[in-house]
């Protein structure tokens, strides 16, 4: 029956355009003429089957009324058109075919999907034809059979948009991500342009998903595909891989600061409280960052790099972002060693205290320090307070350290005046673990220190733990009577609730925003001012730190601040110096503009080389800023000299001597490094690959070291050298 029908479509469809008629033989029916045609017009009005043909010219010759009807056209425009200006190719998954060339070939085809050319969207429908030859050879035109697919065209689209699309936030899914990595590098690599990838990871959504449901999980990682699409600006492809794992990958990008900046804003939008249905809830973010070509060529080496460099983020204290770079994996060793020996630390006295100076506005005296940990490694020497704070979060025994500080500074604090109070914050798991209130009271007691003296820094993390251990601990230390501090307002999470809950002396304005206060254009100012009322109003104290200019100075003294710290005061200190300072009746710190013209610099030791007229000297990089840094291993080098620093990995910074004394020179950047997400600096660009194999070297991701002849052979160690090793005797070149 299929056969004799398909075989009577075809002679009806070429009796009506004239070409050709089938004799009876070939239709094999009784059936008249009429008949076969009053059923086939039955057949075209139920919209099962309908028809079209063509002429020589590739003109619309006969078409169904039903598909005129079903396209919306008057049936009498549609004759004498041009098929392919009748109908488009309907695209799927980003291809469209060409119907022309399918008309132009002269050759059969069917399941084509077409839209009507008139107009976007539409019914789209399926197209077989077949070339009608007059005597064998003369072409004579298409004749051709048509179907309304519309609902099946559009649940292949959905099947074919969730293989490559998440089904729950509409972002890219972790083949559809893998595809475009793959294709894009293989691209960029011909045409040698830069890529970067970066790899995030939700901080604490495991423990919205235990508490409030995976249903709240669910509806939280929608919101945050919405933020991460909004905090991008630029061409980006992001993708969630599963889980709370997010991709993002940008073309064109190898500026560090640039990418810093990103991160860091997605950072900030992603740890903005979040309002869901089953309650508020408030998670981190930490992303690890890679850029092709310099730390990998392709697919799988860039993915790995921005592997490592989340898992560096995470292990750092999470909230962060981190650049890969070569010595990240001996450096995730190296801290994994570290965190073990912090009970080796704590036994033998190698941790210490430092003292950072906070200052009331109004008299410039010191009114309390704030203690910060540091440690006297055996091996690697002095880690200052910022990076054994990076060591000790997530460590199982950031408890133990917390209490030694505690402990370590009521019993330092016993030797000032009365009237010097000492500050020390508390780790967030050392506040909800149990008997945290007798610690601190065991501590203040053995000290002979009056509790007022203490001040407990909280921050607002510690309200997202079990209401019942939190109010409970806040009531205890409010009974001992020692002082509270609400740490970071004003960094996202903060909320009137937890002032409205704790009987809190102080609010700390978080160190990002009282920065940003800084900018001319910066709504932050407005917001210290709030902050500033608030507290006056609930009768509690203010304090901004990190302030390194005299023009924030200015600015946050008039909006009330009243406690004040940072380098433009003093850094941290030793006990004994600070025990020389209060000697006297009251310490008393003038805030010196000098202290604002030498950015924090990082203390380091290490071999690097510096090249001046194609010549390379080995040095000793003494220590680091964003804006310079002190060599030592040269003599004889005059002030104005200039350098290329290389700081390995590709990283080069021209420099120029601003001072010299002896072996030692100081240096200062044409270019300031940038935050490199984890405390250290980098320079913002790299030399690239491409620049390594434009010389004859290998086409590979950079590995740690000296990168001399990556300036295309124009540094040369064969040139004459200029100044001597401070080893050798003057006036003889080394």
């Amino acid at each position: 029956m299929e056969v004799w029908l398909k075989v009577s479509l075809k002679g009806l469809l070429s009796s009506r355009s004239g070409v050709f008629r089938p004799q009876r033989s070939e239709v094999g029916s009784a059936l008249s003429d009429g008949e076969r045609l009053a059923m086939l017009d039955e057949l075209e009005k139920s919209g099962l089957g309908w028809f079209w043909a063509s002429d020589e010219a590739g003109n619309l010759s006969y078409i169904s009324a039903a598909i005129a009807e079903r396209l919306d056209m008057p049936l009498a425009e549609m004759l004498g058109q041009p098929v392919n200006a009748i109908f488009t190719a309907a695209e799927r998954e980003g291809r469209v075919n060409s119907l022309s060339l399918m008309l132009g070939a002269h050759k059969g085809f069917s399941g084509f999907a077409v839209r009507a050319a008139h107009k976007s969207g539409g019914p789209v429908l399926r197209l077989a034809g077949q070339p009608v030859f007059m005597q064998g050879e003369r072409f004579a035109g298409f004749r051709g059979t048509g179907a309304d697919i519309t609902d099946e065209f559009h649940r292949e689209e959905e099947t074919a948009r969730l293989a490559r699309y998440d089904s729950l936030t509409g972002l890219s899914n972790r083949h559809r991500m893998a595809h475009q990595i793959e294709t894009t590098l293989t691209a960029f690599k011909a045409t040698k342009r830069n890529c970067a990838v970066m790899m995030l990871d939700l901080d604490r959504f495991k423990h919205v998903n235990d508490t409030l449901g995976h249903a709240a999980g669910d509806e939280l990682l929608k919101q945050v595909a919405e933020r991460l699409t909004r905090a991008i600006d630029r061409e980006c492809e992001i993708g969630r891989l599963g889980g709370d794992e997010f991709q993002v990958m940008l073309p064109d990008i190898d500026d560090r600061g640039v990418l810093g900046e990103l991160a860091a804003r997605i950072i900030a939008m992603l740890r903005q409280p979040y309002s869901l249905e089953e309650g508020r809830c408030v998670i981190g973010a930490s992303v690890g960052i890679a850029i092709a070509p310099h730390d990998g060529v392709t697919s799988d080496e860039i993915v790995r790099a921005a592997d490592l460099a989340l898992y560096a983020a995470k292990n750092g204290g999470r909230g962060q972002f981190r650049f890969f770079s070569g010595e990240l994996e001996n450096e995730t060793i190296f801290r994994r060693r570290l965190e073990q020996h912090l009970g080796e630390a704590l036994r033998e006295d190698q941790l210490f205290l430092r003292f950072e100076p906070i200052v009331d506005a109004a008299s410039q005296s010191v009114q309390a320090l704030e203690a910060h940990v540091c440690w006297n490694h055996a091996t690697r020497g002095v880690i200052d307070e910022e990076e054994f704070a990076q060591i000790v979060e997530g460590s199982s025994q950031i408890g133990e350290v917390g209490i030694w500080a505690i402990t370590e500074a009521c019993r330092r604090a016993a030797l000032w005046p009365d009237s010097v109070r000492v500050a020390v914050n508390v780790p967030v798991p050392l506040f909800l673990a149990d008997g945290f209130v007798e610690q601190v009271s065991e501590a203040i007691e053995a000290a002979g220190l009056s509790a007022s003296r203490i001040e407990l820094e909280i921050s607002e993390a510690v309200f997202f733990g079990d209401s019942s251990i939190v109010d409970r601990t806040l009531g205890g230390l409010f009974k001992l009577g020692v002082r509270l501090t609400l740490d970071e307002f004003g960094s996202g999470y903060s909320s009137l609730a937890y002032l409205r809950r704790a009987p809190f002396d102080m609010i700390k304005i978080d160190q990002k925003l009282v920065a940003e206060a800084e900018r001319q254009d910066s709504h932050e100012l407005g917001l210290v001012r709030a902050i500033v009322a608030l507290a006056g109003a609930l009768q509690m104290d203010t304090i901004a730190n990190g302030i390194e200019s005299a023009s924030l100075l200015t600015a946050l003294g008039e909006c009330g601040v009243r406690y004040l710290q940072g380098p433009i005061f003093c850094e941290p200190v030793d006990a004994g110096i600070v025990e020389q300072e209060m000697a006297g009746d009251m310490w008393k710190i003038d805030p010196g503009e000098r202290r604002t013209r030498r950015a924090r610099r990082r203390t380091v030791f290490r071999k690097i080389q510096v090249f001046h007229d194609d010549y390379a000297y080995e040095v000793t990089l003494r220590n680091l800023s964003r804006t310079g840094a002190l060599i030592q291993g040269l003599t004889d080098v005059p002030k104005g000299t200039q350098f290329v620093v290389d700081l390995g990995g590709g990283q080069l910074a021209v420099a120029t001597v601003i001072r010299s004394s002896g072996d030692t020179q100081g240096l200062e950047f044409e270019q300031s490094l940038v935050d490199d997400g984890s405390g250290g600096l980098c320079t913002r660009n790299r030399v690239s690959p491409y620049a390594l194999a434009s010389a004859g070297a290998p086409l590979a991701a950079l590995a740690p070291g000296s990168y001399q002849g990556m300036m295309g052979g124009l540094i040369d160690q064969g040139g004459a050298p200029k100044f001597c090793y401070a080893s050798t005797a003057r006036g003889e070149f080394a």
